[in-house]
């Protein structure tokens, strides 16, 4: 029995994964590197470091770790830049109003994001009041696929792994929530064919679908 939902935040409930592009294309311009929306896909629910990473192969660029660093924090200071200007009108169609009916059945509600960000953007959107519990990138060690995020929420929800159902947009999410033992709804691909199942947007999701994961 599902007795909670733990939600993926980027093109979950909201598309922040907009404004990481938008900082990390104006990086790869400093870098003399062309950031793609397909190149995008990839840094997709991965931490900040890997991403840059990913981004540094695609221009064959190695740089010192401290350098990294300071590259990686020039990248979210812009995301923050750009995502202080978010209004709650943003947050996807119909997924405030299915989290809000999923409480009224009792079943409790985390959120989950490697985003150190993750609070701040939920607080913009004022639905922080929605969720049980928050984990976020600051919380945790190994990224997805790695299942740690979603084992310390069911861990500070007082849950089994095996009660919650996981909502994600990406790859690496799926495979994190399959590995942490727990459902999983992908949400957006067709490349989410191992999650439980599949649907086009969070919305589509009927509570009284629980019931039948």
């Amino acid at each position: 029995m599902i007795k909670a939902c733990i939600f993926d935040l980027d093109g979950v409930i909201v598309d922040t994964a907009h404004y990481h592009f938008l900082a990390w294309r104006r990086l790869g311009s400093e870098l003399g590197i062309d950031i793609t929306e397909k190149d995008n896909e990839k840094l997709k629910g991965v931490s900040r470091m890997q991403s840059l990473q990913i981004i540094l192969d695609k221009g064959h660029i190695d740089i010192a770790k401290d350098h990294k660093e300071s590259l990686a924090d020039r990248k979210n200071a812009w995301f923050v830049e750009y995502i202080e200007a978010m209004k709650p009108d943003e947050i996807f169609p119909g997924v405030k109003s299915l989290i809000k009916e999923i409480r009224k059945k009792g079943i409790k509600v985390a959120l989950a994001s490697s985003s150190k960000n993750a609070p701040r953007v939920i607080e913009l959107l004022g639905i922080a009041d929605l969720f049980d519990v928050v984990v976020d990138g600051s919380m945790i060690v190994d990224t997805k696929p790695d299942p740690e995020i979603f084992l310390l929420s069911a861990q500070q929800l007082n849950l089994k792994a095996n009660d919650c159902l996981v909502f994600e947009d990406a790859e690496a999410g799926v495979e994190a929530a399959i590995r942490a033992g727990m459902k999983v709804v992908g949400v957006g691909s067709e490349n989410l064919s191992k999650a439980d199942r599949v649907i086009a947007k969070t919305a589509d999701f009927k509570v009284e679908d629980i019931n039948s994961l």
